[in-house]
C-alpha cells in the first residue's frame, strides 16, 4: 500500500493512493503501528493537501553508516578518529533527530540554522517501525545538518541536526511488501538553484554498513515506542566541501520504488 496523510478541510485524515486516488483509511499511523488493528478503505475517494506522513511517531536517525559520510566527518572534524571508531563499532550512532512539530511535509521549506555556515541535506532511506520494532513501511527523509557546527566538536551534534524544520518526510509511506529489496535501492539527490542544477549525486542504499534490522534492533533497546518510530538510516551523498545550502534552493530527493520529496530552503 502506499500510504498518504493528507489535510482534508483543516483536519489531518490517512488515506491511501490507490488508482488515481486517495481513499480513507479506517486507522491512522498511531492505530496501525501501536497493533490497533490492519488499514483498510473507510469511505469514498476524497482530496487533500500532503502532510508529513507522521502522527505522533518519534523520529530517531543512524549517523556513519556509509563510506562516503564517515570520510566527510573525519574531514570536517577536529577529532577525526571518532567516526572511523563510530563506523567500525558493533553499536551504531543513534540519536533524536525531530518530532513532527519539527518536520517538514513534502513541498514546505526545511530549514537552514541561521547561527551555521556550512549547510546540506542527507538524502535517506527512513524506516518505519511498529511497536515491535519490525520494519512495515518505508519513506524518504532529508536530514538536514550543520557540517560546521558538528564538526567544531561532536557533541555538538544535536545542535547541528535538532531545530526547526530540520527534516523532510515523505511524500509517502510504502508498505514493507511492496519494497522487496530495500537494501538495494537506488538514492538520487538534486539541488537546484535560481532554475539551474548546482549538485546532483546518487548512491545505493547496498553501500550501508549495517543491516536495517540491525539499527532497528538497537533502537529498540531499552527503549519503548508504544506508537512505533521512524528511523533515518544514514546518508551517502555529501555535497563538496566548498557547497552550501542557500535560501531559496530546492532540494529534490528520489529513491527508487518510494517517490520523490521535494523541498525548498529557508533559514531559520
Amino acid at each position: 500500500m502506499k500510504l498518504a496523510r493528507l489535510s482534508i478541510d483543516g483536519h489531518p485524515r490517512w488515506a491511501e493512493w490507490r488508482d488515481g486516488q486517495y481513499f480513507p483509511l479506517n486507522h491512522g499511523l498511531d492505530g496501525w503501528l501501536s497493533g490497533a488493528g490492519q488499514l483498510e478503505s473507510a469511505g469514498d475517494a476524497v482530496e487533500g493537501r500532503l502532510l508529513a506522513p507522521l502522527d505522533s511517531q518519534e523520529v530517531w536517525a543512524s549517523g556513519v553508516t556509509y563510506r562516503r559520510s564517515r570520510e566527510a566527518r573525519e574531514h570536517e572534524s577536529q577529532v577525526a578518529d571518532v567516526y572511523e571508531r563510530v563506523y567500525t563499532a558493533q553499536r551504531p550512532e543513534l540519536f533524536f533527530k525531530a518530532a513532527s512539530s519539527r518536520t517538514a511535509a513534502p513541498g514546505e521549506a526545511v530549514g537552514i540554522r541561521s547561527d551555521a555556515h556550512w549547510n546540506v541535506p542527507e538524502p535517506e532511506l527512513a524506516l518505519v517501525l511498529n511497536a515491535k520494532g519490525e520494519i512495515v513501511a518505508y519513506t524518504i527523509g532529508n536530514d538536514m545538518s550543520s557540517r560546521d557546527i558538528e564538526g567544531e566538536n561532536p557533541l555538538y551534534l544535536p545542535q547541528a541536526k535538532v531545530y526547526d524544520r530540520c527534516l523532510g518526510l515523505g511524500p509517502y509511506l510504502i508498505t514493507a511488501d511492496e519494497v522487496p529489496s530495500p537494501q538495494d535501492l537506488r538514492i538520487t539527490l538534486e539541488i537546484v538553484r535560481q532554475g539551474q542544477g548546482v549538485f546532483r549525486g546518487e548512491t545505493r542504499t547496498a553501500e550501508i554498513q549495517r543491516r536495517l534490522e540491525d539499527l532497528a534492533g538497537y533502537l529498540f533497546r531499552s527503549q519503548r515506542f508504544p506508537v512505533g518510530a521512524v528511523l533515518l538510516t544514514g546518508t551517502g551523498i555529501v555535497p563538496p566541501d566548498d557547497f552550501t545550502l542557500q535560501a531559496g534552493d530546492l532540494i529534490r530527493i528520489e529513491i527508487e520504488g518510494l517517490g520523490v520529496l521535494e523541498n525548498p530552503v529557508t533559514v531559520v
